[in-house]
C-alpha cells in the first residue's frame, strides 16, 4: 500500500474540489479510499456529513477510514442519560457525540477502527460491506473464527461482538458505518456504557448489550494499522482501483468547504443533548440529614433537553414556600444539565435568608438534584 504524502494530497484534492458538490471528482477511478489525519470525533463525523451532502456518489463510491480519541457516540434517536454514565465521561474528559445515523451507542478510542462505506442509495448494501471486512481479516489471519450475523454484527468465536453497524439513508446518497475492535480499553468501555440514572422513562431507541472482545486478545500481533491496511487492500481489489489511501485533514476548508460549520454544529449542546426524544424522570432521593434519612420524590418531564415540568415533594417546612417556588420556577425551562442547574441554584442561594441550617438543607437538596443529571 502507498500512503500518498499529505502535501501531494492537498494539491491533488484542491485541484478537484472546484465546488462543494463536485468534491473529490476524478475520472481516474470509480472508487476512492480516504483516511482522516484527525482523531477528533466531531471532525470525523462532520466528514461523513460533508461527503453525504456534497459528493456525487453516482460517479464515485468512497471508503472512509477514521479513528478517534476516547469518545462515546450515541445514535441519532437515543437518550444519552439512558445510554451512558455522563458523570464519568465528564470526570475522564471523554467526549460525547451524537451521530446522524440510527443504531446504538458505541465507545471509541484509538484501539477502535471506524469504517464508512458511501454509495448511492440504490447501491447501498451493508451485508456486502461486512463480508468485505471479514474477507480482509481472513486474508490477514486465516485462523480467525469470524462471521456476520443477521443483525449485521461481526462476531468472533461465535459469541463476542467485534463490530457494530449503523447507517443513514438519504434521498439519493447513503452510508453504512461500522466499528472494529482491535485493542480498545474494555474497562473504560464497560464503565462508560453503563447508565447510573434511575427512574428514566423514554421512547428513545435503546442499545442492545453484547459481550465484546478485541481482536488483539485473539492475536496480539495485530495492530489497528494492519487492519486498516488489509481492509483498504480488499476494498481496492473489489473495486478494481489502485491500492492508495488518500489522507485528508477534516479541518481544511480548502478541501472541504463548509466543513468547520458542520463540526461546530455537532459539538453544540442543542445537537448532542437537545435532540434527545422527550423523556421523564420519576425517582426518589434518599437524603441523609442529621440523624434521619429523607425520601424526596422528584418528577420531571424533559423535552429537547430542557425541563418542561418539575415537581419536588419536600417535607413540610424543609424550605420556605417562596424559596421552593423560586427553585421550581427556575428549573422549569432550564437545561437538564448540571452546569446550568449549579448556576441557577447558586444564584438563588444569594437571595436566601442568612440561616446556616437553611443553607445546609438547600445545598443538600441541590447536590442531589444535580446528581440526577
Amino acid at each position: 500500500m502507498v500512503l500518498q504524502p499529505s502535501l501531494k494530497n492537498c494539491f491533488r484534492l484542491s485541484c478537484v474540489l472546484r465546488t462543494p458538490k463536485a468534491g473529490f471528482r476524478s475520472t481516474a477511478s470509480e472508487a476512492l479510499i480516504i483516511q482522516s489525519v484527525s482523531n477528533d470525533v466531531y471532525q470525523n463525523l462532520a466528514v461523513e456529513d460533508w461527503i453525504h451532502d456534497h459528493m456525487d456518489l453516482e460517479k464515485r463510491q468512497v471508503l472512509f477510514l477514521w479513528r478517534n480519541s476516547p469518545a462515546v457516540v450515541i445514535g441519532r434517536h437515543q437518550n444519552p442519560w439512558q445510554e451512558c454514565n455522563l458523570r464519568l465521561l465528564r470526570q475522564k474528559n471523554i467526549k460525547l457525540a451524537r451521530r446522524r445515523s440510527g443504531g446504538g451507542t458505541v465507545y471509541h478510542d484509538l484501539g477502535n477502527i471506524n469504517l464508512t462505506f458511501f454509495t448511492t442509495r440504490k447501491k447501498y448494501e451493508r451485508m456486502e460491506n461486512l463480508k468485505l471486512v471479514v474477507k480482509a481479516l481472513k486474508a490477514l489471519r486465516p485462523q480467525l473464527d469470524i462471521h456476520v450475523t443477521d443483525r449485521y454484527d461481526i462476531l468472533l468465536d461465535r459469541h463476542y461482538k467485534i463490530s457494530g453497524t449503523a447507517a443513514k439513508l438519504g434521498g439519493t446518497s447513503a452510508y453504512h458505518h461500522c466499528t472494529l475492535l482491535c485493542n480498545a480499553d474494555k474497562f473504560v468501555l464497560s464503565s462508560v456504557l453503563k447508565s447510573p440514572y434511575k427512574g428514566l422513562k423514554s421512547n428513545a431507541t435503546p442499545s442492545v448489550p453484547a459481550s465484546v472482545k478485541n481482536l488483539f486478545e485473539e492475536d496480539p500481533s495485530l495492530t489497528s494499522e494492519m487492519l486498516l491496511d488489509a481492509i483498504a487492500k480488499e476494498y481496492a481489489t473489489q473495486h478494481q482501483i489502485d491500492h492508495h489511501i488518500t489522507l485528508i485533514n477534516p479541518a481544511d476548508e480548502t478541501l472541504l468547504p463548509g466543513i468547520n460549520n458542520k463540526t461546530k454544529e455537532l459539538q453544540t449542546w442543542e445537537w448532542v443533548y437537545g435532540k434527545t426524544p422527550k423523556f421523564s424522570v420519576s425517582t426518589c432521593l434518599n437524603m441523609a440529614y442529621k440523624d434521619s434519612v429523607l425520601d424526596i420524590k422528584v418528577n420531571m418531564d424533559v423535552k429537547h433537553g430542557r425541563i418542561e415540568v418539575c415537581n419536588i415533594d419536600l417535607p413540610e417546612q424543609w424550605l420556605p414556600p417562596a424559596l421552593y417556588s423560586k427553585l421550581v420556577k427556575s428549573l422549569t425551562g432550564s437545561k437538564f444539565c448540571p452546569n446550568e442547574t449549579t448556576t441557577l441554584v447558586t444564584t438563588l442561594l444569594r437571595v436566601c435568608p442568612q440561616d446556616d441550617e437553611l443553607h445546609s438543607r438547600w445545598n443538600l437538596l441541590c447536590e442531589n438534584m444535580i446528581m440526577l443529571m
